[in-house]
């Protein structure tokens, strides 16, 4: 007999979001980017760029994050956190690809950089590490597919590697993540001054690390809420203590980069774009330190959930604001994404949602404490 799933709020509105994402789809596909988008000649970089692929591969930068404490700085604790983070990682640089593959005119030729080497272009580095740190995911999360379908010779076989490729997993991601900033070096005249520095670079890779320890938390949340799984609170609790000094150097070097460009005053403008930086950091920066300096929250699952979502959101603002915002009224050109394109965003990131649930069920990803096991020794001191 034939189960009918039951109907609930949640899945009706998935299906709404997956019809309208394969419409629009087919409509890129079939008619081109003028048919489903906003861009032009004078913007051709608007929200599949900035979200999609500048902001998805920040959004990614728990994997790299927790390889490098596990497999390098040996910090066994946090081995229930390594899978659902490398999932995560692995599903977020996948569907960075398939965003590119929606935003590049000729599509097809998306292989090029394989191909047709061009080594002073910075994004021809970004292609590269992009492509094999994704190799290096697949690797990576491979020994879960293997363990849970019982593929014993292959999975020893990765894991003879794993050190090697966690390694090179780090180096991959240091240099792309900080490349994705280096992107927008070249237009001094252009980007908003508040925005622009010859430090965007160590600004991406800082707010990167800080927004990857969020992302682990939220996952975490929200597997604990829908699928019943999740992980330890005190190793929750140990990344946001963490993430505490990464914010924290992460203001400080802001605010001395401003100072020291002389622009710290247009902080307080009224412009539109300082308005943006301000609510941008405001969001990013200041409410989330504030929430995890207070032990109550950092302590709580829900404050903890809420203080990583004040990161989030502020990263994304952050991320749009370079792309978008800051180069919006230098272009000469006003751009608000088309909702075919916010359709097929929406799409991509349901997408991944639903296939980190749907392996998070059927393969090893939360991996439970045994009842025997001692409780995991916290390694970061009280701030």
């Amino acid at each position: 007999m034939v189960r009918i799933p039951k109907i609930t709020f949640w899945r009706i509105i998935i299906a709404v979001i997956m019809v309208l994402g394969i419409y629009y789809t087919v409509i890129r596909y079939t008619q081109g980017l003028g048919a489903v988008t906003n861009l032009s000649d004078q913007y051709p970089w608007g929200l599949w760029v900035a979200f999609d692929v500048i902001t998805g591969v920040g959004l990614a930068a728990g994997g790299f994050l927790i390889a490098l404490t596990v497999y390098i700085f040996r910090i066994d604790n946090y081995k229930p956190i390594l899978r659902p983070a490398i999932l995560t990682g692995f599903l977020g640089y996948t569907l960075v690809a398939v965003g590119l593959l929606y935003d590049l005119g000729k599509w097809f030729d998306i292989w090029h950089a394989i191909i047709f080497w061009n080594p002073r272009s910075v994004m021809f580095e970004v292609a590269w590490c992009v492509m094999l740190y994704l190799t290096v995911l697949a690797l990576e999360f491979s020994t879960v597919v293997f363990e849970g379908l019982k593929w014993k010779r292959l999975n020893q076989l990765i894991h003879m590697l794993i050190i090697p490729l966690a390694i090179f997993g780090v180096i991959l991601s240091t240099l792309h993540q900080s490349s994705l900033g280096s992107l927008f070096l070249i237009v001094p005249a252009k980007l908003y001054t508040l925005w622009y520095s010859p430090l965007l670079p160590l600004f991406f890779f800082i707010s990167a690390v800080s927004v990857g320890f969020a992302m682990v938390t939220f996952e975490s949340f929200l597997s604990r809420r829908f699928l019943g799984k999740g992980i330890e609170l005190n190793l929750l609790n140990g990344l946001a203590r963490v993430n505490v000094l990464v914010m924290i150097f992460y203001l400080t070097i802001k605010i001395w980069d401003l100072a020291g460009r002389g622009v710290l005053g247009d902080v307080l403008s009224t412009r539109f774009e300082s308005i943006m930086f301000d609510i941008e950091t405001l969001v990013q920066v200041i409410i989330p330190l504030v929430l995890l300096l207070i032990p109550a929250v950092r302590t709580s699952t829900k404050g903890l959930f809420v203080s990583s979502l004040f990161v989030i959101v502020g990263f994304i603002m952050n991320r749009l604001d370079v792309a978008i915002t800051g180069i919006e009224a230098s272009s000469g050109a006003h751009y608000f994404p088309a909702f075919g394109e916010i359709a097929i965003s929406i799409f991509i990131v349901t997408i991944g949602f639903l296939a980190f649930a749907f392996l998070a069920k059927h393969f090893p990803v939360f991996i439970e404490p045994k009842e025997n096991e001692e409780e995991p020794v916290e390694i970061v001191h009280d701030i």
